[in-house]
């Protein structure tokens, strides 16, 4: 009689054999390769896991950037990072060698939703042509002219409005903000803005606003790292991917009502463009309907939630820095007075509010860690091994915090911009990133940003409400927005 090895094997034994197999296994797929850069200890199948601080990871980067150095490995999962800090090797990955970390990553959250299209979250030929053709019409329909300008100006004074309504009384400003700051990329890609009372609407930017903190969540963090096991299971994720799936169906709705009525000859808006790009792209892939939906909700969730976010935020420093917020309306009333609206021009008089603004970007920190990138090639950074393939962070947190740079990098000092009482900006200071994939909505972030925070001081003091104290703890997802908070606008 022949009998089968495992016949005589116990389960005990089996099971140890199994163990130490998915063990060797392990180390071999996942061990670094020759000369790479420093890595803590690393625990089988879940990496570094155990070292990261879910509910603020800059806590964490900085505690490994004091032990290992401006470089250092990690492992989440099956993933593969290096993180980079400080000016020399950020501008070494963004600017230097540019192009070998010009990719992004397969991370398993954006995947789902965005399948690597879009202007964020794509590559290669697709990536370039996207963001050509966006940046083009961008400009054609006024960025940096004076007509998106005045389309600014105008949702001002909406936004200026819609505060004196509350009549002094504590109110919560986010959604009156991102509405109003919805409204100017909005007007760009939909040809149309949206009331404040539009209770639609209102629910999208309440639908936009909880699905980027989601992505914060550690359930969400978790899927990126061990995707096969997170999609069964319940969690913030399975809330994101539906919440996404609401925001495509919105743009859809919007792209077809524009099919129904569109005139080749004149285009109203990035939508109308882009269908006549689909139109003379004589069926190749780069310009097609899947792509103008990415791309839309990019503009639209980007050109939102980042200033709005940041807006919140100079709304919350000015409310808890009485003495700063009274400096700022000093000089907007000497320089512009209470008649006129600002202007950007008003931008280079303006040097004490100009500082302000740049120190709430600085100390605000909305996108601490960059976007992604991942190694196209081989690389060396620092005279380390890259593999092809890796994910690579640049901390811009090291840069706006930068001990050797910043005279107080802790506390909220518009000082840190001024230089013989006059703006000064840093060559440290990058929140909008730097190099070929910085953001294409910088002119249109700085402009909105000047003009909407002047209007509100130049009409309101903001004051903290009776006995409520206000907090500068971060809520972390997409972007670091201040915790959800009410502040009195009181007219002046």
């Amino acid at each position: 009689m022949l009998h089968f090895p495992w016949d005589s094997i116990s389960l005990q034994t089996f099971l140890i054999f199994l163990l130490v197999f998915l063990l060797i296994a392990d180390y071999m797929k996942n061990r670094n390769p020759k000369n790479f850069p420093p890595t803590p200890f690393r625990l089988p199948f879940l990496g570094h896991i155990y070292l990261v601080i879910f509910k603020d990871p800059v806590v964490s980067v900085n505690r490994m950037s004091k032990r290992y150095g401006d470089i250092f490995g990690m492992h989440m999962g099956s993933m593969k990072l290096v993180m980079v800090s400080g000016m020399r090797l950020v501008k070494e990955v963004l600017v230097n060698q540019g192009e070998k970390f010009l990719d992004r990553p397969d991370l398993p959250l954006d995947e789902e939703i965005f399948s690597k299209m879009g202007l964020i979250s794509s590559t290669g030929h697709l990536w370039k042509a996207q963001r050509r053709f966006t940046l083009t019409t961008l400009r054609n329909f006024g960025l940096g002219k004076r007509s998106l300008e005045e389309r600014i100006q105008e949702e001002c004074q909406y936004l200026v409005d819609a505060f004196r309504d509350e009549q002094g009384n504590p109110f919560n400003p986010q959604l009156k903000v991102t509405n109003a700051v919805s409204n100017v990329i909005c007007s760009l890609i939909f040809g149309n803005r949206f009331e404040y009372h539009d209770e639609d609407f209102q629910r999208l930017l309440k639908l936009m606003y909880d699905t980027v903190v989601l992505h914060g969540a550690i359930t969400s963090q978790l899927y990126n790292s061990f995707p096969s096991i997170m999609k069964y299971l319940p969690g913030a994720h399975q809330t994101v991917f539906k919440n996404w799936r609401v925001l495509k169906n919105f743009i859809r709705e919007k792209i077809n009502k524009h099919k129904e009525d569109w005139n080749p000859s004149e285009c109203r808006d990035y939508i109308d463009s882009y269908l006549l790009e689909i139109s003379k792209d004589n069926g190749s892939d780069t310009f097609q309907e899947e792509h103008l939906t990415a791309c839309t909700l990019d503009l639209l969730v980007a050109g939102t939630e980042t200033t709005s976010s940041t807006l919140r935020w100079a709304l919350l420093f000015m409310a808890m820095y009485p003495e700063i917020q009274a400096r700022v309306q000093a000089e907007i009333d000497a320089v512009i007075g209470q008649a006129q609206p600002p202007a950007l021009e008003d931008r280079n008089n303006l040097h004490y509010t100009n500082a302000v603004i740049h120190e709430v970007q600085r100390k605000g920190n909305i996108i601490p860690f960059n976007a992604p990138r991942m190694a196209a090639e081989d690389a060396y950074l620092d005279g380390y091994y890259i593999p092809k393939g890796t994910v690579v962070m640049t901390n811009l947190t090291s840069l706006l915090f930068d001990k050797s740079e910043w005279k107080t990098p802790d506390a909220f000092n518009p000082e840190h911009f001024l230089k013989d009482g006059k703006f000064w900006k840093k060559e440290y200071f990058i929140p909008f990133s730097v190099g070929k994939r910085a953001c294409l909505g910088e002119v249109l972030a700085r402009a909105e940003l000047f003009l909407f925070f002047t209007s509100l001081l130049q009409k309101f003091t903001f004051q903290v409400p009776p006995d409520t104290k206000l907090s500068l703890q971060p809520m972390i997802g997409i972007a670091m927005a201040p915790q959800p908070y009410k502040i009195c606008a009181v007219p002046r």
